[in-house]
């Protein structure tokens, strides 16, 4: 049996002396909003059914009940593939789930599989079905379904048996401290995101215009970060890629040239044609400092060295392709980038005396470092 907790007095009743350990887990629905909006919280408080809480946030108040036991540091909350659960938690209470056990994350250094979700980990590891079968249910209606609730309630279920079995496995690898470092900088990169400073970089059309076209780019996409946080919109609706490409190359030396060109595109932000020229043409105070999208420039040969002794080494060490570094992280240490976040820590530590070498060879900035 689950216990549905429908007021903030309830929630502070069953968690007033909580345990070292939980699981956790949120529904949210993030289709119409920038942010993701918190539905329901899941709360395992042990492996019992009768201790399987099925939070209401949308109540007043309760999510300023629930903020205390997220911030308990005292406590350890067992999640699978947080990340978006962290964002919700974060914009609805205030704060994170700290410390923090990710059972995804886990798997992957414990060699079994990187990117695994819960239901298949759940299925490999325990031998137990899940169904996923609410998987896009709407979360925001009231009453919910028994079908889910029965739902909700899976998804904790079996967190605290996968934590006990992993960290068995992290334990006798060695590799304890690695997730810690891990779920340390996912939490940490929720925490103090201000969107990602370079957004232009990903998108591969970018690599065609020349630099004062990226830079422009580089403005708008920028703005509709801000903006979409903001109004609480989906950046795609604010301004998409391919429009924001085409402002960029076109460049139109006035507003009324900018509105001739949003009134040719369907489904254009007309109404935001001042604010999209304002931010077009108004420098960002360290645009000087932006790298280009690069194409084929990059020393291919360093690369694929750099991506061959990435690959031995999670292989001599069981560990899944990409989890050591990815092709994107590989690129930013050959543009000279200080071992981003994401490499630094037992990674740095492990792919330093492999990658040093092949950068100093490529006479790259961050083999100096």
């Amino acid at each position: 049996m689950t216990n549905w907790i429908n007021t903030p007095e309830l929630l502070r009743e069953r968690i007033a002396q909580p345990p070292a350990v939980i699981s956790m887990d949120t529904e949210f629905i993030r289709e119409r909003t920038y942010w993701p909006q918190l539905a329901l919280v899941q709360i395992a408080l042990d492996e019992s059914d009768d201790d399987i809480l099925l939070v209401d946030p949308l109540v007043p108040g309760m999510t300023d009940a629930l903020a205390p036991l997220l911030a308990d540091p005292g406590v350890l909350k067992i999640m699978h593939s947080a990340s978006e659960d962290l964002v919700a938690f974060k914009h609805a209470c205030g704060v994170l789930p700290a410390p923090l056990f990710d059972t995804q994350i886990a798997a992957a250094l414990a060699g079994i599989g990187g990117g695994m979700g819960y239901q298949k980990l759940v299925q490999a590891q325990i031998d137990i079905t899940v169904d996923k079968g609410e998987t896009r249910s709407d979360w925001l209606r009231r009453p919910l379904s028994p079908a889910q609730l029965q739902y909700a309630a899976d998804d904790v279920r079996h967190l605290h048996a996968l934590h006990r079995q992993l960290n068995e496995m992290l334990a006798s690898f060695g590799r304890g401290q690695w997730l810690v470092e891990d779920c340390k900088r996912l939490l940490a990169g929720v925490a103090d995101d201000e969107g990602e400073r370079w957004p232009h970089l990903p998108l591969r059309s970018a690599q065609s215009l020349d630099r004062d076209a990226q830079i422009r780019l580089l403005r708008l996409l920028r703005w509709r970060e801000t903006h979409a946080r903001h109004s609480d919109r989906p950046r795609s609706w604010i301004l998409d890629n391919e429009l924001a490409m085409t402002i960029a190359r076109q460049n139109p030396d006035a507003a009324k040239a900018l509105r001739s060109l949003l009134d040719a595109t369907p489904k254009s932000p007309r109404n935001l044609c001042d604010a999209l020229f304002l931010a077009l043409t108004t420098p960002l105070p360290d645009e000087a400092d932006a790298p280009l999208a690069r194409g084929d420039e990059r020393d291919k040969k360093q690369l694929r060295a750099m991506q061959d002794a990435v690959a031995t080494l999670a292989a001599e060490l069981g560990l899944p392709d990409g989890l050591l570094a990815s092709r994107k992280w590989l690129e930013a240490l050959q543009d000279g980038q200080d071992w981003p976040g994401a490499l630094s820590g037992w990674r740095r530590r492990l792919l330093e005396p492999k990658l040093g070498p092949l950068l100093a060879a490529g006479d790259s900035p961050a083999a100096h470092v």
